[in-house]
């Protein structure tokens, strides 16, 4: 037994050993194994397990003790499917080609063994693996060993699990644990390595590393794309002499020799390299013995930054010599919100609070003085206080306002903010200018109410009238609520103009809308001229029933006015009124139909002795049609009833 913990105590060193060359390896060329990474790592550990296999003692004839399971278990957690394929096909054909007693029991141990760490690395997903991953794998891979041992014909047979079971499966975890530490801490540093040269190379600044001549040893892409190279190996041994010209190559290499010479880091200069400004900082780098061996810089490029700076400067000067002339008022406030500056337009533009608008004063004094003297119309009577505090921490945003005084006039406010935090605020009188826009704008109101409404009757005309009957109609079809139509025409209308002039039709037209106005009530019903002596009344949410009430009332209302009319069969002005009612999917597939056949009722009570209401449905429902089939009724539609209006006189 001493020596079975012997022998395998060998084995487990070498698997330890060649897992660790794996780690330093896989290190060094991480770059190359880029994409190839999982079946070089599957390879070696498949030949981990060859190593193994190869220093195993053997047991009984054709029956090996060895360390094989281990990188196949970690070749499953750590590579997945690709390296465990690999690892396990490689250990498979190496066993049959061993052969043996045990070759077959030997097979399945290994598929069984990878297919455990298979099945560890797809339960963590896609996630790293923890120690505790390890630990979890050890302890799985332990019990399988025993249930194989214990369990395969051969290996059972032979008492494998009672005689040797216990080194086999002990080294085999500490195998598994060790080899995943390391692994587990390669893994890391490969990972804390990628996201250095990761934030080096993708920098949005400008990194370099030079040698004590002032040569290139790395750079990132971003020092790459500035001298329109490709990649970052063809800077590698290239200094400032091979990248600009002379002269400031001379002035850049002297000043990096005075910093490696004097072992002081130069912070924030600013270099001038062809149309760009740059802020550099580069500092030495010493080896672990102290010793100066080269420097590494930080270039920025502010080109941008110092245009704005210059642009702002320019803008300064142009200020302070505009300032005393400018027909606006001007203030700045610090960063504190004390004012710094005002021109005497500023002070008259608040006339109520200028007193307080002076050097030094707070912006919270000057808010707190024009709240007491009322001089805005858009400060608050009551919590005066924390309105201050809002406004006063708002001073320093960009921002535009327009405010109106006391006395009707208006301001426009404008404040933007400097570089250095300061506010300047711009005050213009826009008096004039909101005058100008409330006439402009109760001019657009009259003439939209011209477009929309009829000269003679002040009802809305056809054209408002179809808007408005687009819209009642979506509404009905999405809220399934009726909607009836009234379509209304003065009998004999062009007799009375020819017998009475057209003077007493237009006042027997006004009477008319003065009637029907009268019997719609509801604010939501609409009444249009539709066109010389027709009206059109629409009735959002009214069934037939109360559109029938609303004609009955405008009919009641014209017959008591009583309007003589020579030429008509009544002796007096009567109108004659068709009437559609529908809702829901009858309107959502042919809306303009309720208009046709309220004008073909219309058209019918003229038709059949004027002076009278007539009403007909659109199909509703299958029912309906069917009932409407049976009648015969053209298009479908129902006449419903027939009501002459009531005679007055005679």
């Amino acid at each position: 037994m001493n020596g079975i913990w012997g022998q395998l105590a060998g084995n487990l060193a070498f698997v330890c050993l060649a897992i660790s060359i794996w780690a330093h390896v896989s290190i060094w060329f991480q770059r190359r194994l880029d994409g190839y990474g999982k079946f070089v790592f599957g390879a070696m550990t498949g030949g981990t397990s060859i190593g193994s296999i190869l220093l195993a003692t053997e047991f009984n004839p054709g029956i090996y003790i060895d360390l094989r399971f281990s990188p196949l278990a970690l070749a499953g957690l750590f590579g997945g499917p690709v390296a465990a394929i690999i690892a396990a096909s490689i250990a498979i054909i190496f066993r049959t080609t061993v052969g043996g007693a045990g070759a077959v029991d030997g097979i399945a141990a290994i598929s069984a063994v990878a297919g455990l760490g298979l099945i560890a690395h797809f339960l963590i997903r896609k996630r790293s693996p923890t120690f505790l991953d390890i630990v979890l794998l050890t302890v799985a891979t332990g019990t399988t060993l025993v249930v194989l041992m214990a369990a395969l014909p051969t290996l059972s047979k032979a008492n494998t699990l009672i005689m040797v079971g216990q080194p086999m499966v002990m080294l085999n975890c500490i195998a598994i644990a060790a080899c995943g530490l390391i692994l587990l801490k390669t893994q890391h540093l490969e990972l804390e390595r990628s996201i250095l040269v990761t934030a080096f190379s993708q920098s949005p600044d400008y990194l370099y590393v030079k040698d004590r001549d002032s040569r290139f040893i790395t750079v990132n892409d971003n020092m790459v794309r500035l001298f329109r190279f490709q990649t970052p190996a063809e800077m590698f041994g290239l200094t400032d002499f091979h990248l600009m010209k002379r002269p400031l190559a001379e002035e850049l290499y002297d000043r990096e020799q005075e910093i490696m010479r004097t072992e002081l880091p130069l912070v924030n200069s600013v270099e001038h390299i062809g149309d760009r400004y740059m802020l550099a900082s580069k500092v030495p780098l010493r080896d672990r013995e102290g010793r100066v061996i080269g420097l590494a810089g930080v270039t920025r490029d502010i080109t941008e930054r110092t245009a704005l700076e210059r642009e702002l400067q320019e803008s300064k000067n142009l200020l302070s010599h505009a300032m005393a002339g400018m027909s606006d008022g001007f203030a700045m406030f610090d960063k504190r919100g004390f004012l710094l500056f005002c021109n005497e337009q500023y002070r008259n533009a608040f006339p109520l609070s200028a007193d307080a608008r002076v050097i030094g004063a707070h912006i919270r004094d000057i808010l707190r003085r024009s709240i007491a003297t009322c001089e805005r119309l858009d400060l608050p009577d009551d919590a005066a206080e924390s309105w201050i505090a809002m406004a006063g921490a708002t001073l320093h945003s960009n921002k535009d306002e327009e405010v109106e005084l006391y006395n009707g006039d208006w301001r426009s406010i404008r404040t933007r903010l400097a570089e250095d935090g300061t506010a300047m605020v711009v005050v213009s009188d826009i008096t004039a200018m909101k005058q100008a826009e409330k006439a402009l704008r109760l001019s657009a109101e009259q003439m939209k109410s011209l477009a929309e409404t009829d000269g003679l009757t002040g009802l809305v005309n056809r054209r408002a009238f179809d808007e408005a009957f687009a819209r009642e109609a979506a509404r009905s079809v999405r809220t399934n609520i009726p909607l009836s139509l009234l379509m209304i025409d003065i009998d004999r209308f062009k007799a009375y103009n020819d017998t009475y002039g057209h003077p007493a039709g237009d006042q027997c037209l006004q009477i008319a809308t003065k009637c029907l106005l009268h019997a719609t009530k509801r604010s939501t019903d609409i009444v249009a001229r539709y066109g010389g002596e027709e009206f059109v009344v629409l009735l959002p949410d009214t069934d037939e029933a109360g559109a029938l009430v609303v004609a009955e009332q405008f009919a009641l209302r014209l017959n008591e006015r009583n309007i003589t009319h020579s030429q008509s069969e009544f002796g007096r002005v009567t109108a004659s009124i068709g009437i559609c009612s529908a809702q829901g999917r009858i309107l959502q597939a042919e809306p303009g139909l309720l208009l046709s056949i309220a004008d073909a009722a219309l058209y019918d009570a003229k038709a059949q002795g004027r002076n009278r209401i007539l009403f007909r449905h659109l199909p509703g429902d299958l029912a309906r049609l069917k009932r409407l089939a049976d009648d015969g009724s053209a298009f479908g539609i129902a006449q419903k009833n027939m009501v002459p209006m009531p005679k007055c006189g005679n």
